[in-house]
């Protein structure tokens, strides 16, 4: 990769996660905004999470937060009126721009039985619906619930760490959805992330490293963060025959349109 300092956008970030203890307000006021990063979507998974999500937002300029209850968060600590206290946090901030991360997951035994996680993902999505805001959607091994439910509702969002076919990539565009993609394609078994970095349109393509996890080569295996982004847009250039910068600038226009940033990033006081 040459040495071009790139403007970096990243749609789906967990910078409250254990991984970053030791020096996440360095990495988040110092090496991201020095290597280029202007604008992180931060994600909410319990509420818990969704306080020091909006923290992070709150503390950080280019720093914006999503809430939301992840399907593997869905468990006996979640109270009746869970519902409730996400609306408190939706309203807290208007640097809370999403709905997330929200969806199902029917990889792991020890997650909600489906039947419920289906039920906390509707209710979800309702809400996103009545606020008007875009949702941050996990599908992990329940690609047909998923897109039920997308179809019901019919939300604006976005579909991260997308692990679908390019043909169920093609039916959430149709849905007028976007595709998150991050550091699996440049996996060398990554077959399925190579055919939908192909074929979805370029105005429907979200950048992400789900950090600190999925680090793109060459950090396969080690923390990742904001600044690798330009390792997954260049092999997705590669795959397009076009340029990383092309990549780059579609996918920041994408985030500051889905997530309603203009009037926000604009702001003097952020860092652009």
């Amino acid at each position: 990769m040459d040495q071009e300092l790139y403007t970096i956008y990243d749609s789906h970030a967990h910078y409250d996660a254990e991984a970053f203890d030791e020096d996440r307000a360095w990495l988040l006021g110092q090496w991201l905004p020095l290597n280029g990063v202007k604008c992180v979507i931060n994600m909410g998974t319990r509420l818990r999470t969704c306080a020091s999500t909006v923290g992070l937002a709150d503390l950080n300029p280019y720093v914006f937060a999503a809430v939301g209850i992840h399907p593997e968060e869905i468990d006996d600590s979640l109270p009746e009126n869970w519902l409730d206290c996400l609306k408190v946090w939706l309203e807290s901030s208007p640097k809370v721009v999403a709905i997330g991360e929200i969806g199902l997951d029917y990889h792991w035994e020890d997650c909600a039985p489906r039947q419920r996680q289906m039920e906390v993902f509707s209710a979800q999505l309702a809400l996103a619906g009545r606020m008007g805001l875009p949702v941050c959607v996990h599908d992990r091994d329940a690609h047909a619930d998923t897109l039920s439910l997308l179809r019901h509702y019919r939300p604006q969002g976005v579909l991260h760490c997308f692990s679908g076919s390019a043909e169920m990539a093609r039916e959430v565009v149709e849905l007028g959805m976007y595709i998150g993609l991050g550091g699996v394609v440049t996996f060398k078994n990554a077959r399925k992330a190579v055919e939908v970095a192909r074929a979805v349109p370029l105005d429907r393509l979200l950048l992400e490293t789900d950090a600190p996890y999925m680090s793109p080569e060459p950090y396969r295996g080690k923390r990742n963060d904001s600044a690798k982004i330009p390792y997954t847009a260049e092999k997705i250039a590669e795959i397009r025959g076009i340029s990383t910068k092309d990549v780059l600038n579609a996918s920041n226009a994408n985030i500051r349109r889905l997530f309603n940033l203009e009037g926000l990033l604009d702001q003097p006081s952020f860092n652009t």
